[in-house]
């Protein structure tokens, strides 16, 4: 019985469409059809696109703080020494892991690090021949970090990290000895100078896990 009610519904259903379209005049057809139109496309979901604009203004603000205050440490340092070096690299490490952990997606790193590059480039004179190498570093490192856990992996992004800092360290080393292969006197200072800085790295390594916990309490960063 319940079949055959349904059936019925369904018939009438079909013969008040029917009728409905053969009373419509020829004019309003474009009309019905432009309605349905719009109403397909409305309740289609909006496609976002890979880089959202908070994530780009994030990573240009980080640059821009990273370079500010390593030109701070070094003005109020006095210079390059061994205090400076550490601290330099201590803050980059340490606002690089934070970054991470507030945009988790693949390219923030490289992102992040040919933004500064081409701070350094235009207004401290930076070394365009570090470039590569770096960028190189940046990717290397990120792909680091998708084989061990991904972005959602608190190890996976300390890890890339370091691999950075190192990988970075040994190429801009290779690129001293180029320079001064003929002074074996002055590529010994050179890798003193970068090791101190690897130094520097490693603290922030931990520096910066701690900051990630204290925006953690003030939820500025969430998971």
């Amino acid at each position: 019985m319940v079949c055959k009610d349904s059936s019925v519904r369904k018939g009438l259903d079909l013969y008040k469409r029917r009728k409905l379209r053969c009373c419509l005049p020829a004019e309003a057809a474009p009309a019905v059809w432009a309605l349905k139109l719009q109403g397909g496309l409305m309740n289609q979901p909006e496609k976002q696109s890979y880089w959202q604009l908070q994530d780009l203004v994030t990573i240009g603000i980080f640059a821009a703080v990273t370079k500010v205050s390593s030109l701070l440490v070094a003005l109020i340092g006095g210079g390059m020494n061994p205090l400076t070096l550490v601290l330099k690299n201590l803050l980059f490490t340490s606002l690089a892991i934070v970054l991470l952990y507030k945009v988790r997606k693949f390219g923030t790193l490289t992102l992040f690090i040919a933004v500064c590059s081409l701070i350094s480039l235009l207004l401290l004179g930076g070394n365009i021949f570090l470039l590569p190498a770096m960028l190189f570093a940046g990717l290397v490192a990120e792909g680091v970090i998708l084989l061990v856990g991904g972005y959602r992996k608190s190890v996976a992004l300390i890890v890339g990290i370091g691999l950075y800092d190192l990988l970075y360290k040994c190429s801009s080393l290779g690129l001293s000895w180029l320079y001064t292969r003929e002074q074996q006197g002055l590529m010994v200072m050179v890798a003193v100078i970068v090791a101190i800085g690897y130094i520097g790295s490693l603290l922030g390594l931990f520096t910066g896990f701690f900051f990630v916990k204290e925006l953690r309490h003030a939820c500025i960063i969430r998971d």
